[in-house]
């Protein structure tokens, strides 16, 4: 593993699965052109509107996206994460499916969503992402990489969850990649706690690239892409407009952070 640039994209994507794929292409080519080496798009990229539209698209959104993805790999020569887009299943519904991707086009590791977001929210909002989604059913995976290190995925609500990143730390994950697209109202109070939290107890560098503002309806999303180094200092934090976070990964960091709070060793359960 070396010292390289990464970039948490951040966006407003729209139920419009063309416009949505040349904004990111812009952020993509400046996070390039800011040294990024990693770049990672976040939750709903390619598309962010109704369920049932959602449904009815989500054939072309998800070969669309997985060749968009693999483009702009070998274009901007980077490692890409896309970090939620969904791909049928014969059930009529779909997986949340996180795509790594290498600066070749190859598939590096791919995610299906495990935990869906079912919440009654006290601002009015009601969240149903199973009525449409199809829970994943394996463990996430880490990807080695020879440059970049070990890359563990997961997705939005999941950071809820430590278990699943504790399980990742243990597989040797140094990077946690948390795409999202965190409500509003969660966000304001969990988003920036919950990403330092996951960072600290694994002693991982974590991603978060980020949906903002608002993307249909009643649809607002936190924004604050952000990343995160071991000890749980924020890098980098987009703000609350479409733009791109950009922090260098030190491996020497992370070996010291380590090295002075071995926590992971001391577990005893």
């Amino acid at each position: 593993m070396k010292s390289y640039i990464a970039a948490a994209i951040q966006m407003t994507s729209v139920p419009d699965l063309q416009k949505n794929l040349v904004q990111a292409e812009e952020l993509i080519e400046l996070a390039k052109g800011r040294g990024a080496e990693l770049v990672c798009l976040p939750e709903n990229f390619a598309f962010m509107g109704e369920e049932k539209d959602k449904i009815a698209q989500a054939e072309v959104i998800a070969q669309s996206s997985e060749k968009f993805l693999k483009t702009m790999a070998q274009r901007f020569q980077v490692t890409i994460l896309g970090g939620g887009f969904p791909v049928p299943v014969s059930t009529g519904k779909f997986y949340n499916t996180a795509l790594l991707i290498d600066p070749s086009g190859q598939a590096l590791a791919r995610y299906e969503k495990v935990h869906l977001f079912d919440v009654n929210l006290p601002d009015g909002n009601t969240y149903r992402e199973s009525s449409t989604v199809m829970a994943g059913n394996r463990i996430p995976p880490v990807a080695p990489t020879k440059e970049l290190g070990n890359l563990g995925l997961s997705v939005c609500y999941d950071v809820r969850f430590p278990e699943l990143y504790r399980h990742l730390s243990q597989m040797g994950a140094d990077v946690l990649f948390v795409p999202a697209a965190f409500t509003a109202y969660t966000g304001k109070d969990h988003w920036q706690v919950l990403i330092q939290a996951r960072a600290i107890e694994n002693t991982c560098y974590v991603i978060a690239p980020a949906q903002t503002g608002n993307h249909y309806g009643m649809r607002h999303t936190h924004g604050h892409a952000t990343i995160v180094d071991p000890w749980g200092t924020i890098l980098a934090d987009a703000g609350d407009k479409p733009g791109v976070a950009i922090a260098e990964i030190n491996p020497i960091r992370l070996e010291q952070v380590r090295r002075q709070m071995p926590s992971l060793q001391h577990r005893v359960f």
